[in-house]
């Protein structure tokens, strides 16, 4: 069975499962803005993710490690239109070469972003234009990594007298933590047993 198959499959069985939010917010408040981001995995026998880091000079998250996306403009049709324009804007990242498996649980975020992940499978060892206004950097995970949850650490912290809950996956010299790896774990639980 093709990659694209057992995720796609994967991702079907598990709807509705009940993903986690960092804002802990109940969705229905009407407090955030609609965003989205492209979980891009190589078509590999071993797959990746692509995920990308942020300039340090940046107002916000600044050299954060993140999906590419950002914000839904009004002329984008679809959740799936955003990532995908997003994704080429800021790595150079074509939609034609996006095999779109779906969207996965929409993720709230503490500073206001209703964020839909698209997970879609793409040619592995494409070249990349990254923009250097929006990214530093970008590399390559092992799939299988990042959704065994053994490597997602758990934490919590006081910010604005209130705790904190978030977790970080170390992968050699990265920090995954924070939005994306909110997503990276609900995506874990949706794909369980996809890498095993």
């Amino acid at each position: 069975m093709s990659l694209f198959d057992r995720l796609s499959d994967a991702l079907a069985a598990s709807e509705g499962m009940p993903g986690e939010d960092e804002a802990h917010i109940p969705p229905d408040r009407g407090l955030h803005i609609p965003a989205a981001v492209l979980i891009a995995v190589t078509d590999r026998p071993q797959p990746g993710v692509i995920l990308t880091q942020r300039p340090d000079y940046l107002r916000s998250h600044p050299g954060q490690i993140a999906f590419p996306g950002g914000k839904i403009d009004p002329d984008d049709a679809s959740p799936v239109a955003a990532a995908l324009r997003e994704a080429d804007e800021e790595l150079g990242l074509s939609p034609h070469h996006v095999r779109v498996i779906g969207s996965a649980d929409v993720y709230r975020s503490g500073s206001g972003f209703a964020i839909t992940p698209v997970l879609g499978v793409i040619p592995p060892d494409l070249s990349y234009s990254p923009n250097p206004g929006e990214v530093a950097d970008w590399f390559e995970v092992p799939l299988a990594f990042v959704l065994d949850r053994d490597n997602h650490v758990h934490h919590s912290t006081m910010w604005k007298d209130t705790e904190r809950r978030y977790i970080e996956i170390l992968w050699g010299q990265r920090r995954i933590w924070g939005v994306t790896a909110g997503i990276i774990a609900n995506l874990s639980r949706r794909l369980e047993g996809v890498m095993a």
